[in-house]
């Protein structure tokens, strides 16, 4: 399969994600009162839970400035909330997940997590359409484990991680709404970047989110996953989705130059960090089944640098 024929389709759900991002309602949640020293609990359990689950997005957050760092944790840690109600835990998903959603506009909500996130969402004007589509798209796991082409691959990678940038643009704020079209296609790379990574704990689970129509035209099969076979068919069909995942990151990156400088370098960290993810399946042969490919603490470190230069080095796009 050529890669360039695959980039050739890029254009048509690209454009149908954008319009996804840019349709979206602008509906809001207006402030209600909460008593200050619950509201630092309740973003100090965030960050908590970012750190445990993130070190990435937690070192990347790190760089931002204490009100839009806390901020950015509590998106996290939302997101990392409701995708545990449908990946790992016990008994009634859906409903859990139905009843998470009522909660988040409720006034009255108890938990530390959605009382950081409903002060996260109406402090910022972040448009709860985004919020909906994550966790819509969240809820197709509890019934879809399969996608037969990229392009509905792709709108599932924008259900739950570019409505995540779209939502962290908000926060960081921007100069100019082209920047939602970067903000998707970072997105699309980042959940690339996770569903390659993780191929070997997703089939464990029940679930395969690598297309099956490239699976195929790669003469590769479920038997070949199930038996995580290291086959040259399968380092060809990596070596394709890798390059992609790149090509993305690559178109992406530009349009950070269009957000507010104190968050350009923590979102430029987190897509080269998460990017450096590839190059580690790489070196270790294509192997996600048997190992999860991660990049160190010490090597995230000694990239800081080079990240920063390049951070300063952005120019938008025209």
């Amino acid at each position: 399969m050529a890669l360039d024929d695959a980039l050739g389709q890029w254009r048509a759900w690209e454009a149908e994600l954008v319009n996804r991002a840019t349709s979206v309602s602008e509906e809001y949640l207006e402030p209600y009162p909460v008593d200050p020293a619950e509201l630092r609990s309740a973003y100090a359990r965030c960050e908590q839970i970012t750190r445990t689950h993130s070190r990435t997005f937690y070192l990347a957050s790190a760089f931002m400035p204490r009100p839009k760092r806390r901020a950015i944790r509590a998106l996290y840690a939302f997101c990392r909330v409701s995708d545990d109600m449908v990946d790992r835990s016990e008994g009634n998903s859906a409903a859990r997940l139905s009843a998470w959603r009522r909660a988040v506009l409720d006034e009255k909500v108890s938990d530390p997590v959605l009382t950081a996130w409903r002060d996260t969402l109406a402090r910022y004007r972040i448009p709860i359409g985004y919020m909906f589509q994550l966790l819509d798209t969240l809820e197709t796991d509890l019934t879809t484990a399969r996608y037969a082409t990229f392009k509905q691959l792709a709108h599932y990678c924008y259900g739950v991680a570019s409505t995540v940038g779209l939502m962290s643009m908000h926060i960081i704020g921007y100069t100019d709404r082209r920047a939602v079209e970067y903000a998707v296609r970072l997105g699309v790379a980042l959940q690339l970047t996770n569903i390659l990574r993780d191929v070997g704990e997703d089939w464990r689970r029940g679930r395969l989110y690598l297309p099956l129509s490239e699976l195929d035209a790669f003469e590769l099969s479920e038997r070949d996953i199930a038996a995580g076979r290291l086959s040259s068919q399968w380092c060809d069909f990596m070596r394709f989705q890798i390059a992609r995942a790149r090509r993305l990151y690559a178109a992406a990156l530009p349009g950070i130059a269009w957000l507010h400088r104190d968050g350009r370098f923590a979102v430029t960290a987190a897509a080269e960090l998460y990017r450096a993810i590839l190059d580690d399946i790489e070196k270790h042969g294509y192997d996600v089944f048997r190992r999860r490919a991660h990049v160190s603490g010490w090597r995230k470190l000694i990239a800081l640098p080079a990240i920063a230069w390049r951070t300063c080095t952005l120019h938008s796009v025209q």
